[in-house]
């Protein structure tokens, strides 16, 4: 197979001002200086767009807006998108699964279906989950790209859609898309995530502004890797990956939830309590996710660089910011 070289003039971020798209724009302003970068959102985020607002173009857009989406494409002629974009809380899903899968389908159509009409020619990332593969049982471990789809909450409902959805406009329009599964992370800057949520509840503790912390299901086990591993990934992918075809990404350090709050206890050097809070169940759980990356790593030569200890010390001075 031909080594596969691209180079990237302008990027768009679809959700730039979520967690993830402001991490994404960091990376590139750090380690792609060359690429100019623009971003779209729905609402501005103080926090997120802290480091980035005077570096990159920002868009204010409702990617459900079809005609406002494409006039920015056809305006920008982006060489590489990132399809950040969506409504990713998990929870919410199970309260409003209308709201969250409706937004999630129609921003991804809208955007795909923008490029084909436009004949545009960018490389599409889909940024989706190991959510879509669901519960799966430890007989099936590691995870592959080719292992059953059985999401079992709404939003992973809406991602295997956008998977599907994309497949089919590279199949029957020749999009460039690439697909990346993205398995656990930490993500300070989402506290309503497990790690986040914890890290941010510690340093309440310890600014004596809160007694307890509370945490949902501690017997899931996955692995864990660092926000910024996660983003040097998704660049990546972009990069060097294969069009047509899904890329699981995950780290190889295995970690109980319950094991991680002792390291969490570790690191935060007080004694606090904690407390199982039944809101924070979900109605159907992950209880064992381990990925096959070596599909990705392979291609790309990936492999994460930060430790868990550093990863830890990192979410926990990161959330601070919230």
């Amino acid at each position: 197979m031909p080594k596969i070289e691209r180079k990237f003039k302008k990027a768009l971020i679809t959700g730039i001002s979520g967690s993830g798209g402001s991490y994404l724009a960091e990376y590139i302003l750090s380690n792609q200086k060359k690429t100019k970068i623009y971003g779209t959102y729905r609402k501005a985020n103080k926090i997120n767009f802290q480091k980035i607002k005077k570096k990159v173009v920002l868009i204010k857009c409702d990617l459900k807006n079809y005609k406002k989406l494409k006039d920015i494409l056809k305006k920008i002629k982006p060489d590489v998108i990132f399809h950040l974009a969506s409504d990713a809380d998990v929870k919410k899903s199970f309260i409003e699964p209308y709201k969250i899968i409706q937004n999630n389908n129609l921003i991804t159509l809208n955007l795909l279906e923008a490029v084909r009409v436009l004949k545009l020619d960018p490389i599409i990332q889909i940024c989706s989950t190991s959510e879509v593969y669901g519960n799966v049982k430890k007989k099936f471990m590691p995870i592959s790209e080719s292992c059953n789809l059985q999401p079992n909450n709404p939003y992973a409902v809406s991602k295997l859609f956008q998977d599907t959805l994309a497949f089919n406009y590279f199949k029957n329009f020749d999009l460039k898309i690439i697909i990346t599964r993205m398995f656990t992370y930490l993500n300070p800057r989402r506290k309503n995530l497990f790690a986040s949520s914890w890290a941010y509840q510690l340093n309440k503790i310890k600014e004596n502004k809160q007694k307890i912390l509370l945490h949902g299901n501690l017997n899931s086990t996955r692995t864990i890797m660092d926000v910024r591993d996660a983003m040097r990934a998704y660049w990546l992918a972009a990069e060097k990956c294969n069009i047509g075809e899904v890329y699981n990404i995950g780290s190889n350090q295995i970690m109980n939830l319950r094991r991680f709050m002792k390291f969490l206890k570790l690191f935060s050097r007080i004694n606090f309590k904690t407390k199982l809070d039944r809101k924070l169940l979900r109605k159907s759980d992950i209880g064992y996710q381990i990925p096959d990356s070596r599909k990705f790593s392979k291609i790309t030569k990936w492999k994460p660089k930060i430790s868990i200890n550093d990863s830890i010390k990192y979410l926990i001075d990161e959330t601070k910011k919230l």
